[in-house]
């Protein structure tokens, strides 16, 4: 989707998306707040200038906050199943039985994974988000956004929630 078919509110909670996860990132980086704090001190300063409300910034904060936990949880998952399969005793136990409980044990959390990762990758018509493709749950029409964006109904069958992939 291009900058050109946003309104003007889309625009605004777009820049204000953007505005709020560069300085968040910036807070982060000096290494002295949490997520929350940080997200809490970027929108007071943006809204002391006056050019937005609170009550838009934290709109707009709980839809980076989405984006940001969704790739931490994904991270911290990934990070646990490599962990656990690699730990010693299961290969003591035996290349054939600890493979098999390998894979097992992968399948389950990959199922468990699929699912939670299905739920954070859902979003709605009106939310901002980050970059990336939005696939309709309904007709599976794909719209592609090659910047933050507020979400439009589906063009081909009007629905209004999607899956997202990057």
């Amino acid at each position: 989707m291009t900058d050109e078919k946003q309104t003007p509110e889309e625009h605004e909670d777009v820049s204000l998306y953007q505005k709020l996860a560069d300085r968040a990132a910036e807070i982060l980086r000096d290494g002295r707040k949490t997520l929350d704090e940080a997200l809490k001190k970027a929108g007071e300063e943006v809204t002391a200038g006056g050019e937005y409300t609170r009550e838009r910034a934290e709109k707009v904060s709980t839809y980076l906050r989405r984006d940001l936990t969704g790739v931490g949880k994904k991270s911290q998952q990934a990070r646990d199943a490599v962990i656990n399969a690699v730990e010693p005793h299961r290969v003591a136990a035996g290349v054939q039985s600890g493979l098999a409980k390998l894979l097992t044990t992968a399948a389950d959390v990959l199922n468990e994974l699929a699912g939670k990762s299905e739920q954070v990758l859902e979003f709605k018509t009106g939310e901002v988000t980050s970059p990336g493709t939005l696939t309709c749950k309904d007709c599976g029409k794909e719209m592609h956004f090659k910047s933050t964006v507020k979400i439009p109904p589906c063009p081909s069958c009007h629905k209004t929630l999607f899956r997202k992939s990057y």
